[in-house]
């Protein structure tokens, strides 16, 4: 087996996510800090491009949830830290 840069681009992306959930299993990351969904996110973004070379389906559905879940925690996070940082 010949593993490829895009095996190794997902292989970190794999890696950051499960690192991130990890941390914040053993209380060392805050799951509504901006650094989770981030972390998150790019972590999906490589595991995607990875899944354009090696296609499937049902990992491209759950890698799309994964990213909009990360999404919606980052526009939550700038939400609660910014809008009461511009009305104070």
């Amino acid at each position: 087996m010949i593993i490829e840069l895009h095996d190794i681009i997902g292989i970190i992306g794999a890696i950051s996510i499960l690192v991130t959930y990890f941390l914040l299993q053993a209380q060392k990351m805050s799951a509504t800090g901006l650094a989770y969904s981030v972390i998150n996110l790019v972590g999906t973004f490589l595991i995607l491009f990875s899944l354009l070379n090696t296609w499937n389906l049902t990992s491209v559905i759950i890698e799309i949830a994964w990213g909009a879940i990360s999404v919606y925690g980052i526009m939550r996070w700038y939400k609660e830290n910014y809008s009461t940082k511009l009305e104070g």
